[in-house]
């Protein structure tokens, strides 16, 4: 029987990063996972996704070429089969870079189904493996909920999930959305861009969570763009690929020939089942430390529940790590970033207004169009802005929320503001290199502090 000082049970951005810093700081580590290193985020989300909005998005940018007074001579498509190629060779590319950073480090893997049968001991195919710790990192699957006809739908083929939406044989002339989050506004992002016409149909409201002024900024983008979107829409029942639902006391019907339906995440815990963990939320409570109701069994990544973000799972993964070894860490929530890759993108990270203004704070805000930023009109963005929301008795920056060009890129040095308690000023007076987009967030700080450079004060 083999043994070990951490055993980690399931091999995405949460199991794999913590199985490499074990192994860093020289804990005899091992890494089951029964499918594909990489987990979700990897073979079936965050990298596969963001392989085909960029196709879509270079398909985007051919045929508006004339604006930037480039002709194209001639008829431009979009190749499916080539796209999905594409997407194949990138994620099989990082598939096996993982791969090797593991080897590379020394952490042994093993390949099948891990069920956990006590705190310290997993059966993979038959054989037994005890470890003196164990970090559960199983992820999660979608959501299906009891909708009538929805089960029947899916065996059918008639509705797919996000993973089946990655490999669908076709780009569908029509796409019914059901779902308004941030998987669901991505994919229609995707196949609108790509020539679908496509619906959305959001029980509440689009990007709920997000910033007000994010989700009217959005909602206006997509339906300029053509998609159209039906919030408070209540879905009554599916009908192979017609959707029955309830929009203002009114029923109406969409049929798509695709539908896709995103309804949120569930976590994976059938193979803990026995060891009788305490539930948070329908995910497994965990402390500060990441330790469960069972003293040294962790949980890291989606089977938390806490925030179901690759970059948090490794975040929470390595916080495991040091912390059965040792090294007290924790992982502050409220500094995590969030993205989504529509057109334009949107990151926040932070405190949105209304949070803050529900806390008690006495809030200041920031609100800088890319409209008046000079990168940003040379390169043919207008759309979005950037708000810092802040705190008006000592300007410590709360939160920021960016709508725009690179915004998944740019919401890291907000994210590093809130690290390091930055204020207004701080950001304010933080030269900026011109001309650059990252000029938006130095300048949303001048308007919140009432001395706007590039706009007009209002």
């Amino acid at each position: 029987m083999a043994h070990y000082d951490i055993a980690i049970l399931g091999g995405g951005p949460g199991g794999y990063v913590a199985a490499i810093r074990a192994a860093q700081r020289g804990a005899k580590t091992v890494l089951i996972e029964e499918d594909k290193l990489g987990g979700v985020c990897l073979n079936v989300g965050c990298i596969p996704t963001k392989t085909l909005l960029r196709s879509a998005q270079v398909y985007q940018d051919i045929v508006h070429a004339a604006n930037f007074g480039v002709v194209v001579d001639g008829a431009v498509k979009v190749d499916w089969g080539a796209v999905l190629s594409r997407k194949d060779k990138v994620v099989k590319q990082l598939i096996d870079g993982v791969s090797n950073l593991l080897k590379h480090n020394g952490v042994e893997v093993w390949n099948g189904r891990g069920i956990v049968r006590d705190r310290q001991t997993i059966e993979v195919a038959g054989e037994a493996i005890t470890a003196d710790h164990l970090i559960i990192a199983t992820g999660s699957r979608p959501t299906m909920h009891p909708i009538p006809g929805l089960q029947e739908a899916v065996a059918s083929g008639a509705v797919v999930d996000s993973t089946g939406a990655l490999s669908l044989e076709k780009i569908p002339e029509r796409l019914v959305v059901v779902g308004g989050g941030v998987i669901g506004i991505e994919f229609a992002a995707l196949f609108s861009a790509v020539g679908s016409e496509v619906i959305v149909l959001e029980k509440f409201s689009i990007l709920n969570g997000l910033d007000r002024e994010v989700q009217g900024q959005m909602r206006r983008i997509l339906r300029r763009a053509g998609v159209q979107v039906f919030e408070e829409a209540d879905v009554q029942r599916f009908e192979g690929s017609t959707v029955v639902v309830q929009v203002g006391g009114e029923q109406h019907r969409f049929t798509g020939d695709a539908v896709l339906v995103s309804l949120g995440r569930t976590p994976n815990l059938d193979a803990v089942a026995s060891l009788d963990l305490e539930l948070e939320r329908g995910g497994i409570k965990t402390d500060h430390q990441m330790q469960t109701s069972i003293p040294g069994v962790y949980a890291i990544g989606d089977v938390n529940g806490k925030q179901m973000l690759a970059h948090t799972a490794s975040a929470e993964g390595i916080a495991a790590v040091e912390n059965i070894l040792g090294n007290p860490t924790h992982v502050d929530y409220h500094k995590i970033p969030a993205c989504v890759y529509s057109f334009p993108e949107i990151a926040v990270v932070g405190l949105t207004e209304e949070e803050a203004r529900a806390r008690g704070h006495a809030v200041q805000t920031g609100v800088f169009p890319f409209a008046a930023n000079g990168k940003a009109l040379a390169e043919g963005e207008r759309d979005g802005f950037v708000k810092i929301v802040a705190d008006r008795e000592y300007g410590e920056v709360l939160g920021v929320h960016i709508v725009g060009p690179d915004a998944t890129d740019l919401i890291a040095e907000a994210a590093n503001a809130l690290q390091l308690e930055a204020t207004l000023s701080d950001l304010a007076q933080t030269i900026h290199p011109h001309p650059t987009l990252s000029e938006a967030l130095m300048e949303a700080a001048h308007v919140g502090l009432g001395m706007p450079i590039h706009v007009a004060k209002r």
